[in-house]
């Protein structure tokens, strides 16, 4: 049995992560960012469902929690950094501040989290780290420029930590999910004003469909639980993992798109090198 730190377990994936642990009989320690949220998450199951108040945009606050929970709960063996939300928005009505704001949470809320835990893994060496991107870290779509902007850049940080801390023996995984029935699209979701009547036709559509699948979407919470849980007991757990037929059929088209652009300006890529420079090693 395992011991998970899961970040936003109010409701969502987070909420879903959390039931599928423990009813496979893992621990969890759930933070939550509202008080009136920790007994109801404890009742999960007595004993073993842990809640603990946290606002990860509060970096002491977050070490502090997962320096605590160390010493009384036990040593962590998943830590999963799913704290985060949507802010849709076309790019140029989307305020400054409210950009600051997804990647307070989406961003750094994730990168504290993962580094308050990472040095209680690496001196067992041993553990996974995952945090909870999107099919839009890896594609984008109109009107949601910041959120993928702090998704993309989650991704890339998962990427290069996982190639540091690999001699430890700890696994980093980017969970990428389409879209799921949960509150995401809905009261979870941030929306900023409409002003420039220019962009009406191609955004009114996109927000209306979204507000209307909501409650609808394609995948089933439960399953993706099931699906995290899977691969923690896989010699060679995914960098990646893609939840949901969107999110690969969507993923899929888009980075055929970055491998066309590749291969069609390949020359004039390579046009720009010295003859006499060093190559660069992955």
């Amino acid at each position: 049995m395992k011991t998970f730190l899961i970040t936003g377990v109010s409701s969502g994936l987070g909420r879903a992560f959390a039931e599928g642990a423990l009813a496979s009989g893992h621990s969890v320690v759930g933070t939550v960012r509202r008080e009136a949220d920790m007994a109801a998450f404890e009742a999960l199951a007595p004993g073993r469902a842990h809640a603990r108040q946290l606002d990860v945009t509060d970096d002491e606050a977050v070490c502090a929690v997962v320096d605590e929970v160390e010493s009384t709960v036990g040593p962590l063996d998943v830590a999963i950094a799913n704290a985060g939300y949507g802010l849709e928005g076309i790019f140029e009505e989307t305020p400054l501040s409210a950009v600051r704001a997804q990647f307070a949470t989406n961003v750094f809320g994730a990168a504290a989290t993962l580094q308050a835990v990472l040095p209680h893994m690496r001196k067992r060496r041993a553990g996974h780290l995952m945090a909870v991107t999107s099919m839009g870290g890896l594609m984008a779509v109109p009107g949601m420029s910041a959120y993928c902007g702090s998704k993309f850049a989650l991704e890339g940080m998962l990427e290069s930590i996982r190639k540091e801390v690999a001699a430890f023996g700890i696994h980093v995984t980017a969970i990428e999910p389409g879209s799921f029935r949960t509150d995401w699209a809905g009261r979870s979701m941030t929306r900023a004003e409409r002003a420039i009547a220019d962009y009406d036709a191609l955004f009114t559509p996109i927000r209306e469909a979204r507000v209307k699948a909501s409650g609808n979407q394609l995948g089933n919470p439960r399953s993706a639980a099931e699906a995290v849980l899977h691969i923690l007991d896989v010699p060679e757990p995914p960098a990646h993992l893609v939840l949901g037929s969107d999110a690969l059929r969507l993923v899929t088209a888009a980075r055929q798109a970055v491998d066309d652009d590749i291969r069609t300006w390949e020359k004039l890529s390579r046009s720009t090198d010295f003859p006499d420079g060093a190559q660069l090693k992955g």
